[in-house]
């Protein structure tokens, strides 16, 4: 008799479709990636009216002022966390009994690190974006971003580490809703808003929802235990996944940031519309990811040859949502212009330049996550600060000449060889895992990966 893999491998392509799909259906983590994608389709309709009443409250001018300020504090905003989060999910999701001090780390670390971030922000932070923003615009962003969305995002990842997708979930959409209802109501009282007043409203939303949040941790798990020495201990590990999300950040912010630099403000609102819609397009892929997230870190355990498979696993699916996206994105461009306004008809080529950039992301996001749970999150952070001295020096020489097509050939370039250099390293690294003896391989510790970070 056939083995029963043998027995599958051989049977029709239908059966076997119909048993991955079953197969699929029933594991939690579909039904976690359900949630998140199910809490994102909730909030793409929310995020996608939220984007049209800014747009049309703004204009392009103001859009793109405001674009190049919230670029550069979202670079900044990844070091007043110091990668709490991430610390939480990787030490948490394995062992729950540890919540309380690595909540009490997350409220630390973003109390210290997000004081520095903020002052940093407003000595530097004019001289960086142009003179089109106002520092005081840039200290209320910095203070939604630095502190509140930095705690908001934070909680999500608590229940991200119990697999509680559906608060995960619940977060994200709240936040898109209070958006919209002060965009609307400033819209119906104002009709027209400039950079600075959007800013302010953005940080009320933003202490709302950090406040409704941490509450919501608090209830449900307990209040937080406080320890100097676990955030010290942790400081340079927490510090890789900061400047690895920084990183991140830079590659997909620093145009803007650039456009504003140099006086692009009107260029900089097409292009940051465009760019708003590739990241909405992205969400069901970072659904995915996010519910897959917990598991490459169980899974990283044993090594890349189990965070390597998810990765595959993953990338079947992501891929083919990728496609439909950029298909999706380059067919409906046109429509852009009556929906947002006629202010940002520019868009529609900003747009079709930008669609391929989910495809790329698909396939960094599979290999970067694979390598993070493997504990090598240092081959990933080497990719992305590549990347993203690569981007800002591509950047540096197309913006000038070519505005915002500048910014979007980067972009393009950049997402596509971050997804070559992530798998590159991916398949590097598991192959020398294979040339490890079993019994050396065994006599490791756990945790070895990541003593190297």
């Amino acid at each position: 008799m056939k083995p029963a893999g043998v027995l599958v491998a051989n049977c029709d392509p239908k059966e076997r479709a119909f048993s991955f799909g079953r197969e699929l259906l029933s594991s939690s983590l579909i039904r976690n990636a359900g949630w998140m994608f199910g809490g994102q389709v909730a909030s793409f309709g929310v995020q996608a009216a939220y984007f049209i009443v800014l747009a049309r409250l703004l204009g392009r001018t103001e859009y793109g002022i405001l674009a190049g300020a919230a670029g550069l504090v979202n670079i900044f905003s990844q070091y007043s966390g110091m990668g709490a989060g991430l610390l939480f999910l990787r030490y948490v999701s394995p062992d729950h009994s540890r919540f309380r001090e690595y909540w009490g780390n997350i409220l630390l670390s973003v109390g210290i690190a997000g004081t520095l971030a903020i002052t940093v922000l407003v000595l530097f932070g004019k001289v960086l974006v142009g003179r089109a923003a106002s520092g005081s615009i840039l200290i209320l962003l910095a203070l939604g971003d630095c502190f509140c969305a930095q705690l908001t995002s934070a909680a999500a990842q608590v229940f991200q580490a119990f697999e509680r997708m559906r608060v995960t979930a619940g977060f994200n959409f709240l936040t898109n809703v209070l958006r919209l209802l002060v965009a609307l109501a400033m819209t119906l009282s104002i009709r027209r808003a400039s950079a600075w007043q959007w800013a302010l409203a953005s940080l009320a939303v933003s202490t709302m929802a950090c406040l409704l949040a941490i509450g919501k941790v608090t209830r449900e798990w307990g209040p937080p235990s406080f320890s100097l020495r676990l955030f010290f201990r942790r400081l340079g590990e927490g510090f890789t996944f900061a400047v690895s999300g920084s990183a991140t950040t830079i590659y997909n912010d620093v145009d803007k940031v650039m456009l504003g630099h140099y006086g692009f403000n009107a260029a900089n609102g097409i292009y940051s519309m465009a760019y708003r819609i590739v990241n909405t397009a992205t969400m069901p892929i970072s659904s995915i990811h996010a519910a897959a997230f917990p598991k490459f870190f169980r899974d990283g355990i044993r090594g890349l040859r189990s965070t390597a498979a998810l990765a595959r696993k993953l990338l079947r699916g992501t891929t083919v949502l990728a496609v439909s996206a950029a298909a999706g994105m380059f067919l409906f461009a046109p429509l852009l212009p009556s929906i947002a306004g006629r202010d940002f008809t520019g868009s529609i080529a900003a747009l079709r330049w930008l669609c391929l950039i989910p495809l790329f992301r698909c396939f960094h996001l599979s290999a970067g996550d694979a390598l993070a749970g493997a504990g090598y999150q240092k081959f990933r952070l080497a990719s992305q600060l590549v990347a993203a001295g690569g981007n800002f020096a591509i950047n540096l020489v197309l913006i000038p000449k070519y505005s915002w097509l500048g910014a979007a050939w980067a972009s393009l370039l950049t997402d596509g060889s971050l997804g070559m250099m992530q798998w590159g390293w991916l398949i590097f690294l598991r192959a020398r895992e294979e040339d490890i003896p079993e019994s050396a391989e065994l006599s490791l510790p756990l945790s070895s990966p990541t003593n190297v970070l």
